[in-house]
Order: structure tokens, then C-alpha cells, then sequence
């Protein structure tokens, strides 16, 4: 029951919190199916994650212009899906 009352209190006090978190998770996600979408069977998750993780916090800026270098890095050996 403290576990509940604590992130009630973190939201209601930090409110922008939450929405940061999931506005970052929706960002994620899309940088995520934009590059499975176009790499298809070439798309590796871990690959993936180590591109999203290794440079640290980024802008998403920043980070979506990371992924789509990493994308075109893949080359065309990425067959899509089909």
C-alpha cells in the first residue's frame, strides 16, 4: 500500500514526470518499428538497443538521426519483410 500512496504522491508532485516518460516511450517505440519496418529480416533488437543505448541520453533528435545512420549503414543486404 506505500508502494501506491509513494507514486501518487511522485505524480501528483511531478506531474510532467509521467508524461516525459511516456512521450519518450512512444518516441521509442516508432524509432524502433521505422527501423524493423525498413530493415526487415536484417533487424537485429540487440543491435538495436546498442544503438539506442551507447551514445547515452540524447535529444531524440539527435537519436532518431542515429538510428536512421545505423539503418542506412545496414545496407542494402536488409531484405524487407514479405
Amino acid at each position: 500500500m506505500s508502494e501506491i500512496i509513494s507514486e501518487v504522491e511522485r505524480y501528483i508532485v511531478l506531474p510532467g514526470q509521467a508524461t516525459a516518460y511516456k512521450v519518450g516511450m512512444q518516441q521509442l517505440l516508432a524509432l524502433r518499428s521505422k527501423a524493423s519496418s525498413q530493415l526487415g529480416r536484417a533487424f537485429d533488437a540487440r543491435e538495436f538497443h546498442d544503438i539506442v543505448l551507447g551514445s547515452g541520453a540524447l535529444p531524440f533528435g539527435l537519436l532518431s538521426e542515429l538510428v536512421d545512420r545505423w539503418i542506412a549503414s545496414k545496407g542494402p543486404g536488409a531484405t524487407p519483410r514479405g
